[in-house]
């Protein structure tokens, strides 16, 4: 059997046709609308209409507070024109298939613990850093989604500063467009004008100032991840999105939390920090993994909990 399985984020819809062993038969990606939702429907829309005839079923991560069991999105992260959208609903109705709703980074963390870094681990979290950053809790070797659907939603712990604001938030102080604003800041060249491809090709040349953003960027994200340890004592962190794929950063990253242990005055129990097995694809194979356990719970033996 094949399936259709959507990856929604702030400024790709990742899509790929996959057999019910995770296999990747055919991927690709278009552009995410950002005005308007009949702009977001058209989109899926034309992505559905190219597999529907061949597929058992469409498997849907999305960003923002999600109720799985009902496939409603409460809120749609930056986009704001699906909130309290019953999206899978919308969807069957149109292109009758079953369709699968669940939050990206709990689709991520059902991957890791699948067939990747949390596979048999209690407890975890899993970071996804995109334009903001996901994440998901792992409690006795199952999801834990909180009493409202939003446990583990890191983009919304607020850092530095006097009142909330968005600013302050991990999600734009730790999303990777806040690298390219400390790129941009060591080397002119305007933030709208980088990608991640492009930051990591000058630090693997050895651009002093690229190094030094990248530097500063795990540096901040280090701290949330000790502050993440000292409340929830997690067994390991698996940090995904697409620059999880650069060793550099992960050696940056792991080097940071380190040095966060090596300078307390009393002893503490280190963050575990590993890269996501599947990388960029963990959303994906969480999001295929989730539709094959509602569909038949007996088959797959990870769960979700309240």
């Amino acid at each position: 059997m094949e399936y259709l399985v959507i990856d929604v984020g702030g400024t790709a819809i990742k899509y790929a046709c996959m057999n019910g062993n995770a296999d990747f038969l055919e991927r690709g990606k278009i552009p995410t609308p950002m005005d308007s939702l009949d702009s977001y429907l058209a989109a899926l829309g034309t992505i559905i209409r190219r597999y529907s005839h061949h597929v058992e079923g469409i498997a849907m991560c999305v960003p923002g507070i999600i109720d799985s069991a009902r496939g409603i999105c409460i809120t749609g992260g930056n986009l704001r024109y699906v909130e309290d959208l019953p999206l899978a609903a919308l969807l069957e109705e149109r292109y009758g298939l079953r369709v699968s709703l669940e939050n990206d980074a709990r689709c991520a963390a059902l991957a890791e613990l699948w067939r990747g870094s949390l596979k048999n681990c209690a407890d975890g979290v899993v970071i996804i850093l995109g334009s903001a950053v996901g994440g998901a809790l792992v409690k006795n070797g199952r999801i834990h989604k909180g009493s409202h659907f939003s446990a583990g939603e890191i983009s919304f712990i607020e850092k530095d500063g006097d009142i909330a604001d968005i600013c302050n938030s991990v999600g734009y102080q730790n999303g990777v467009f806040a690298l390219y604003r400390l790129v941009e800041q060591q080397t002119g060249i305007p933030a709208a004008k980088l990608d991640g491809v492009q930051i990591f090709e000058m630090a693997n040349r050895g651009d002093v100032g690229v190094l030094e953003a990248i530097d500063r960027f795990t540096k901040s994200l280090a701290r949330v991840i000790y502050n993440i340890q000292a409340i929830y004592d997690p067994e390991v962190f698996a940090v995904g999105g697409a620059i999880s794929q650069q060793s550099l950063f992960i050696d940056l990253l792991v080097r940071n939390v380190d040095s966060i242990y090596d300078r307390l005055p009393f002893t503490a129990t280190r963050a575990k920090v590993v890269p996501c097995r599947f990388r960029n694809a963990s959303n994906l194979v969480g999001a295929l993994y989730h539709h094959l356990a509602t569909a038949d719970p007996s088959r797959c033996r990870l769960k979700t909990s309240g």
